[in-house]
């Protein structure tokens, strides 16, 4: 277990608030939460003294008349405000509801329908254009915003500010008051709800409870061994289930130090400057890093790349043993000790990873081309699998036990099942009770032996990891009544590091195609290293080299699919998916109806002559 902290109470009957109770009290002058401004250097609150601005935003909130279990609407980045505020809400027994900051006007028009809020905290000018019309509407409930950038208001604005409500806080604060209304909350209150990102059709509620969450942090804490009160950067939206665990949840369990990265985009910076023992990425995370250290090393001297691919080779042997539950020999793990020392460490140490200790990833299968790559520099990528349904994690590799390419054994009190489609069933009490209704009541989502159907499809080994396949909804049936699973595909073609993302196509047709996207990084290395002028995009899709290069990584991805797999006609494209045009979700999965909306001509294009059976 990586925590010794001493728990206020059982697992199961603890509170968010009586976390931080237990912090302000017993690890007062720890660092709790960090953010900089523009160049400005950090600035760091301590538990104690986040509890006091918790508890003064708290009688802030409760002077706007925010009244227990109603919800509130949040949309800002990763900013303290958005951190101290979900805190407080939680104080007075209100349930804070993150929107994702690139949600278009009528999702949130339907969040906020859906979760009858009155009230939104939101960051600025750019999040008051969307929201501010919602108040003329007479279908939303909504009736006060409160903006944390008081300059994007224009004067005489109806608008509250976060300033303002925090001097509200501050001059009405009476301990006594808080110290009640943070007691008065329960195991089974709602602690937050997360909506769904809404690959397909409108977003739908997850409510989940104290409970739940607190108990999904104390397992997965027991399956990670970290330092104690080691720093964490929070970095992805806190609309996501999985920021929400790791940037503020499981640092309270932990008595943790949160770093909060306002702009994703500055996350290789900050883990430049902070060198982390623990990180988190999606998988489109680790692909891009991956891609960029590629990039550098077609630079290097052949030399250098020699040396580098030797040690590449001694790492993955080392992680193989471990895989295997084996003892690694004493030779290998000398070698390792020393290309790790004299070639490893000083290339990774450049990009801040030299100290890294765990390091995961979860929310869609990983290739395991990925994997591999970065298992070659020491660096073992702890695939996790859980749904915002059942509290985040449901199974996690760890270093006593892990399968490279697998999502790991489940977490303890987390029981697992296969229907007869293959299909993932949960069951256990970090699992939500059901969907949120309009009316405030809770859809069950089990059946009667509170099974919950998870959507994705997979299978578990002898040794009880499971091997993801794909989502039930996502997979393809070709005409011919066979089923394909796109991630396979798309993971096989996108081991060619030209190739940066890809969707397959070919539901209800006789053979699948492909749009493929060239990587944004990788492919300027690529062509310089072989005396093509740099070139935008636009211009390398369309050079014969990157064309030629590209017929060949789908021909090499073919031959390991089978017939049906097999990609027979594709297009390459210049531009990169992501979730501001709407490709990507804001946790970077592929939103699939999108893209084939958006591509839609092009995909009927490579259709449009029949295709000649080999």
């Amino acid at each position: 277990m990586t925590t010794n902290l001493r728990l206020p109470g059982p697992a199961e009957e603890l509170t968010l608030p009586a976390l931080l109770a237990r912090n302000a009290a017993e690890h007062a002058e720890l660092p709790a939460l960090s953010w900089r401004t523009g160049e400005a250097d950090w600035t760091t609150l301590t538990w104690s003294e986040v509890r006091r601005k918790v508890a003064v935003l708290a009688s802030g909130y409760a002077a706007l008349g925010i009244e227990r279990g109603e919800h509130v609407l949040i949309m800002m980045g990763n900013r303290p405000e958005h951190w101290l505020s979900d805190l407080a809400l939680v104080h007075l027994g209100a349930v804070p509801v993150t929107v994702y900051g690139t949600s278009a006007p009528e999702q949130i028009a339907h969040i906020a329908r859906h979760s009858r809020a009155r009230f939104a905290v939101i960051e600025g000018a750019r999040e008051l254009a969307r929201w501010e019309p919602l108040l003329a509407d007479a279908t939303v409930p909504l009736e006060r915003l409160v903006v944390a950038e008081a300059d994007s208001l224009a004067a005489g604005s109806p608008h509250g500010t976060y300033d303002s409500l925090y001097a509200s806080g501050a001059r009405m604060h009476r301990a006594d008051a808080f110290e009640k209304a943070w007691r008065e909350a329960r195991p089974e209150d709602p602690l937050t709800v997360v909506y769904t990102s809404g690959t397909t059709g409108d977003p739908k509620g997850v409510r989940l409870t104290h409970r739940n969450i607190l108990l999904q942090s104390v397992r997965l804490d027991r399956r990670v061994e970290l330092p104690e009160h080691a720093e964490h950067i929070c970095y992805l939206p806190f609309a996501h289930i999985a920021e929400r665990i790791l940037g503020i949840y499981l640092p309270l369990l932990r008595a943790a130090h949160v770093r909060l990265v306002a702009d994703p985009a500055a996350v290789a910076l900050a883990v430049r400057e902070l060198r982390p023992v623990q990180f988190f990425g999606v998988p489109r995370v680790w692909e891009k890093l991956a891609a960029s250290v590629r990039a550098v090393l077609s630079r290097l001297p052949a030399g250098q790349r020699e040396a580098i691919e030797a040690a590449n080779v001694v790492a993955r042997a080392r992680a193989g043993h471990r895989e295997r539950g084996e003892e690694v020999p004493a030779a290998l793990e000398a070698s390792y000790a020393e290309v790790k020392q004299q070639v490893l460490d000083p290339l990774l140490g450049r990009a801040g990873l030299d100290r890294l200790l765990w390091t995961a990833s979860a929310t869609a299968p990983m290739p395991i081309d990925v994997v591999r790559f970065w298992a070659g520099w020491g660096i073992t990528i702890m695939d996790a699998w859980g749904l915002t349904e059942t509290s985040g994690v449901c199974t996690v590799n760890s270093p006593d036990g892990f399968r490279l390419g697998s999502v790991g054994r489940p977490i303890e009190g987390l029981e697992l099942r296969l229907a007869e489609d293959g299909e993932i069933l949960a069951r256990g009490e970090t699992v939500f009770a059901g969907y949120l209704r309009p009316d405030g009541s809770v859809e069950r989502a089990h059946d009667g032996d509170g099974w919950f159907a998870t959507g994705d499809i997979g299978r578990i080994d002898e040794d009880g990891f499971l091997w993801l396949t794909d989502r039930k909804k996502e997979l393809i049936i070709t005409s011919t009544g066979k089923n394909v699973s796109p991630a396979l595909v798309e993971n096989t073609v996108k081991e060619h590091p030209l190739i940066g993302q890809a969707l397959v196509h070919g539901d209800g047709r006789s053979y699948l195609v492909a749009l493929l996207v060239l990587d944004p990084e990788m492919a300027p290395a690529w062509a310089a290293a072989r005396g093509i002028e740099a070139a935008s995009p636009d211009l390398l899709v369309r050079h014969p080299a990157v064309q030629e290069e590209v017929a060949r990584a789908v021909e090499a991805a073919n031959a390991r699919l089978n017939r049906t797999e097999q990609i027979k006609r594709y297009r390459l494209l210049a531009e990169e998916w992501g979730p501001e045009s709407g490709e990507l979700t804001p946790s970077l999965k592929l939103r699939r109806r999108v893209v084939r909306e958006k591509y839609g001509a092009l995909i009927e294009a490579l259709y449009a002559e029949p295709y000649a059976a080999d």
